[in-house]
C-alpha cells in the first residue's frame, strides 16, 4: 500500500461553512472538506463533496475567509498571498448603477482584499486633496502678487509728485478714474487670493482628518485579519502534524516495517501492538487537536465575516465618500469663484447701467477715456497764463548810440590811475569799494556801475565773554571710577547649561534683568540695541554681574547709571561672548537651509521645527528675548527699529559672528521669527 503525499492544500470552503463529523472508526483515507472527519472515506461538512477522498493526495482547503469558492484566490498552507501568475493587465471596468454591479462591488469589498482595496482608494483620494490644496495656495499667492502690485501701482499713481507736471482737467481726472478701476480690480483679486488661502487651509484639514481615520481602521482592520491568519496558520500546523501520525498509524496496522523505526516516547516499539496502539492514542488526540482548531478558526471567522470586516469596510467607505464628495464641492467652488472674479472684473472695467446711470463707477473704462477733451484742455491752459500778460505794451525799441563813438565826449572809464578808471581800488570799471575815509553817502558820478558801500563788520566785545573761548561743545562727562570685584558667580562665557544647574533658571538672570530694564525705561528710546553704551559703564555692569548677579536690581536706573544703551550693549556682549552660540552650532546648518527657502509659510513652519529642538534652556532663554524684541518692535514707530533693523543686530549675535558670508541669512532667521513670534513662541506659556 502506497503512503499518500504529505504536502497537501486545505480548502477553507468547507471550513467556512462546513461541520465535523466524526464516526465510528477513523479512516485515515476520510476526505477533509467541510473539515469532516468520516468511516472509510463518510462524507465531510454540509458544503463539501458527498463522499471525502484524497483526489491524488491534495486536499482543496483554501483561504477565501467569506466561504465561497473562488479558485482565483486560493492561499497554500504557509499562509501565501494570492497566485499572480499569468494575471492579466488591469483594465478598467465598464460600471453601471445596476444591482448586479453593485452586487460585485460589495462582494469584492468584504472579500480579504477589500480592505487594502479601500485603504488604497482613500490614500488615492487623500493625496488629490493635498495636490489641489497645494494647486489653490500658488494660485493663491499669484493672485494676491499680482493684487498687491496693481494696488501699489494705483497708490502710486495718485500719489506720484510728477502729476504735478502732467495735463490737468478732463485729461487728469479721467486718468484718475481709470487708476480707480484698477484699484477695484486689485480689491477683487485680493477677495479671491483670501478665498483661495480658506480653501487651502480647509483641504488640509479635511486631508489631515482623512489620514487620521485610514491609519485608525488600518490598524483595527489590520489587527481582525491578521488574527484570522494566525488562527489559519495553526490550522495548518495542526492538520500537517495529524497527518502525519495517520500515516505512522496506516502504516503500523498494514505491518509496515518502517513503522518500527518511529519512536512513541522512550525507547522503540518492540512489537507491531504496542507500536500500534500507541500510534492509536497519538492518532486520537491529534484528532481531537485538530477539531479544536477547526473550531476556534470558525468562530474567530465567523466574528469577523459578520462583524469586524463589515464594520471596517462601511468606515472606510465613509471616508472615501466624504473626501471625494468634499473634494468635489471644493472644485465646484473653485470654478464658481473664478466666475465671481471674472465677472466683477468685468463689472468694474464695463459695469451694467441701472437706475442710476449718473451715478459713481457707472461708467465703463471706453467711456471714461472717451470724456477726455484734449481742445478744451489746451484753451483752458493757455487762458490760466492770462493773468501773467504785462501790464502796459512794450515800449518802442530805439537805437543809443554808444559814447565812445562820439568824439566829443571823455571817456567814461578816465585815464589810468584816476578814480572810475583802470586804475582805481578794484580794478574794475565802475565797480570799487569804498575807503574808510570816505563818507558812506557819497556819490560816485564815474563809471556805470553802483558803487558798493558796505562798512567793515567787526566783533564787539561783550562784557565778561573772550573771544578766545570755545563754548561750542561741552566735554563728555567722565565715568565714575570702580574697583573691579572679584569673579565670585561668573555669567560671561559659561554655558547656559551650567548656569542653569547653578542658579535653577532656565532663563539666565542676566537676560532677565537686562530684558527688564529695557522694557520700563528704552523702549521708547530711538535707535535701541543700534546705538552702543559708554564702555566704561559697560564694563562695570560686566563686572558686577560676574561679582553676583542676584544682588543687581534693573528696576533702579541706579543700578546701571540710568543708560539704557550700555544695558542693551551687556545683553548683546553676553551672548557674543558665549561657548557655544544661542542656537547652537550643531543647527547652524539647518537654520541656514531653513533661511533659504522663499515660501513664507513653509520657512515659518521649518524654523519653528528646528527651534522645537533646541537644548531647554537655549530654548527658554531664545523665548524671553523673541518676546521682549517683539515689544521693541511694536514701538517701532517711536524708536525706529522695525523686525528687519532687530535681525541685523541679532542674527549675527545669537548664531555666528565669524561667518559673514551667510550674514543676509542670519538676518533673515531673526527676522522671520519676529514676524512670526505669535505662531514659534505661545505667549501664554
Amino acid at each position: 500500500m502506497s503512503a499518500p503525499a504529505v504536502d497537501r492544500v486545505v480548502d477553507t470552503n468547507g471550513i467556512g461553512h462546513g461541520s465535523i463529523g466524526t464516526h465510528a472508526g477513523h479512516s485515515l483515507k476520510g476526505g477533509i472538506s467541510g473539515v469532516g472527519l468520516g468511516g472509510g472515506g463518510g462524507p465531510g461538512g454540509p458544503n463539501g463533496p458527498p463522499t471525502g477522498g484524497m483526489n491524488g493526495g491534495k486536499l482543496n482547503v483554501g483561504t477565501n475567509m467569506n466561504g465561497t469558492t473562488a479558485d482565483h484566490h486560493n492561499h497554500s498552507l504557509s499562509g501565501g498571498s494570492p497566485a499572480a501568475a499569468g494575471t492579466p493587465a488591469a483594465v478598467s471596468p465598464a460600471v453601471d448603477n445596476s444591482e448586479a454591479t453593485n452586487a460585485r462591488v460589495e462582494g469584492i469589498l468584504l472579500s480579504d482584499i477589500g480592505l487594502s482595496t479601500l485603504l488604497t482608494r482613500l490614500k488615492q483620494s487623500i493625496a488629490s486633496c493635498r495636490e489641489f490644496a497645494g494647486f489653490l495656495k500658488k494660485r493663491a499667492n499669484i493672485e494676491e502678487e499680482h493684487a498687491q502690485g496693481l494696488r501699489k501701482l494705483t497708490k502710486l499713481t495718485y500719489e506720484s509728485p510728477k502729476r504735478l507736471d502732467c495735463r490737468h482737467g478732463s485729461f487728469l481726472r479721467q486718468f484718475d478714474e481709470t487708476t480707480s478701476i484698477h484699484d477695484r480690480i486689485a480689491e477683487n483679486g485680493l477677495r479671491f487670493s483670501l478665498e483661495l488661502h480658506q480653501m487651502y487651509e480647509d483641504l488640509m484639514e479635511l486631508a489631515n482628518n482623512m489620514e487620521r481615520g485610514r491609519r485608525h481602521w488600518k490598524m483595527a482592520g489590520t489587527v481582525s485579519e491578521k488574527k484570522a491568519h494566525e488562527d489559519m496558520v495553526g490550522l495548518e500546523k495542526a492538520k500537517a502534524k495529524y497527518d502525519q501520525i495517520a500515516e505512522e498509524y496506516e502504516r503500523a496496522r498494514g505491518g509496515d516495517k518502517r513503522a518500527r523505526d518511529f519512536k512513541p516516547g522512550r525507547g522503540f516499539a518492540r512489537t507491531n501492538a504496542q507500536l500500534e496502539e500507541d500510534l492509536q492514542k497519538r492518532v486520537l488526540q491529534a484528532d481531537q487537536e485538530y477539531a479544536q482548531r477547526v473550531q476556534v478558526v470558525n468562530a474567530h471567522r465567523g466574528e469577523l465575516l459578520s462583524v469586524q470586516r463589515p464594520q471596517a469596510v462601511k468606515a472606510l467607505k465613509d471616508l472615501v465618500f466624504e473626501c471625494d464628495s468634499s473634494l468635489t464641492f471644493q472644485l465646484q467652488k473653485f470654478a464658481t469663484l473664478n466666475e465671481k472674479l471674472l465677472l466683477s472684473n468685468g463689472l468694474s472695467i464695463n459695469p451694467i447701467k441701472g437706475n442710476n446711470p449718473s451715478g459713481p463707477h457707472s461708467q465703463s473704462m471706453r467711456e471714461v477715456i472717451a470724456l477726455i477733451d484734449n481742445e478744451t484742455d489746451f484753451k483752458k491752459f493757455v487762458l490760466s497764463m492770462e493773468s501773467k500778460l504785462p501790464q502796459s505794451a512794450p515800449a518802442e525799441i530805439k537805437y543809443e548810440k554808444h559814447p565812445s563813438l562820439n568824439p566829443n565826449n571823455q571817456s567814461p572809464y578816465g585815464p589810468p590811475g584816476t578814480a572810475g578808471g583802470y586804475g582805481s581800488q578794484t580794478g574794475l570799471p565802475g565797480l570799487q569799494r569804498e575807503s574808510s575815509n570816505q563818507s558812506q553817502n557819497q556819490n560816485h558820478s564815474q563809471g556805470y556801475g553802483a558803487v558798493i558801500t558796505q562798512p567793515a563788520i567787526i566783533p564787539i566785545q561783550q562784557p565778561g565773554y573772550n573771544l578766545s573761548q570755545q563754548q561750542y561743545s561741552q566735554p563728555p562727562p567722565t565715568a565714575p571710577t570702580f574697583q573691579e570685584l572679584p569673579r565670585d558667580r561668573p555669567v560671561f562665557g559659561v554655558p547656559l547649561d551650567v548656569l542653569l544647574e547653578r542658579d535653577g533658571s532656565a532663563v539666565p538672570i542676566i537676560v532677565y534683568q537686562c530684558i527688564q530694564a529695557i522694557d520700563m525705561y528704552g523702549l521708547e528710546l530711538e535707535g535701541i540695541y543700534r546705538i552702543p553704551g559708554t564702555k566704561q559703564h559697560i564694563e562695570m555692569l560686566k563686572n558686577r554681574f560676574d561679582h553676583d548677579s542676584t544682588k543687581l536690581d534693573f528696576r533702579r536706573r541706579e543700578d546701571f547709571f540710568k543708560d539704557v544703551n550700555s544695558v542693551t550693549s551687556v545683553l548683546k556682549t553676553y551672548f557674543r561672548e558665549l561657548p557655544d552660540t544661542l542656537l547652537t552650532t550643531a543647527l547652524y546648518p539647518e537654520f541656514i537651509q531653513a533661511a533659504k527657502i522663499e515660501d513664507d509659510l513653509l520657512r515659518r513652519d521649518t524654523l519653528h521645527g528646528i527651534i522645537n529642538r533646541l537644548p531647554d534652556p537655549n530654548y527658554a532663554t531664545f523665548r524671553a528675548l523673541t518676546l521682549h524684541l517683539s515689544r521693541v518692535k511694536e514701538k517701532a514707530a517711536i524708536n525706529r527699529m522695525n523686525s528687519q533693523n532687530i535681525a541685523i543686530c541679532f542674527g549675527p549675535t545669537l548664531m555666528a559672528n565669524h561667518d559673514l558670508a551667510n550674514t543676509g541669512w542670519q538676518v533673515r532667521v531673526v527676522d522671520t521669527v519676529l514676524q512670526n513670534w505669535i505662531s514659534i513662541f505661545d505667549p501664554d506659556e
